[in-house]
């Protein structure tokens, strides 16, 4: 009975594997493909122009979630931790969507800034994109490991995973603040 079991565990394993996989490497693709579509969405409206804002307020709000489930974990309070990192995934993928109902249908905006700021929000704007590029993959499989309560490598890709996310919602919000001026709408 328990080799059955054991084995069940290994196939459902390995398509959450595949799943998250998928995933990690669909979501970066289509977010290149909508930054760099020569036509956007008309069809959508003017109110997506309010999605930038909320954006910025989904990023901090799941910056303040995952730093709280730090301060948890470090107190050894597993049940907020848990809850307070669901809070924040359920607020990157708010924000996704977000993100990319924006990018679908609304131009870049281009920065305006000139003189050290400019280098100051390109570096910021470069290894915030390339941090979000990669972070899918570590971010899912670490929540995937919690929830299934496979702690030694929860805890172990946890170390590369929560820094990650962590620079890329604060980078999000800074990046939004520097750029924010220049919107036109």
């Amino acid at each position: 009975m328990e080799e059955t079991t054991n084995i069940n565990f290994k196939k459902t394993e390995a398509k959450f594997r595949n799943l998250i996989m998928g995933i990690s490497i669909a979501i970066p693709l289509a977010v290149a493909v909508l930054l760099f579509m020569p036509a956007k969405l008309d069809s959508l409206g003017d109110w997506v122009f309010f999605l930038p804002h909320l954006n910025a307020v989904i990023n901090s709000a799941a910056s303040v979630a995952l730093i709280l489930a730090l301060v948890f974990i470090k107190r050894g309070n597993i049940t907020y931790h848990k809850a307070t990192m669901t809070i924040a995934f359920v607020l990157g993928a708010i924000f996704l969507v977000s993100y990319v109902i924006y990018h679908a249908s609304a131009p870049s905006t281009s920065f305006g800034g000139e003189g050290a700021i400019r280098t100051v929000y390109f570096f910021l704007l470069i290894t915030h994109i390339l941090f979000a590029a990669i972070a899918l993959f570590p971010i899912l499989f670490a929540y995937y490991y919690g929830v299934t309560d496979q702690r030694a490598k929860h805890k172990k890709l946890v170390k590369i995973a929560y820094p990650i996310w962590l620079y890329v919602s604060v980078t999000g919000v800074i990046v939004y603040l520097m750029i924010a001026p220049y919107y036109t709408h």
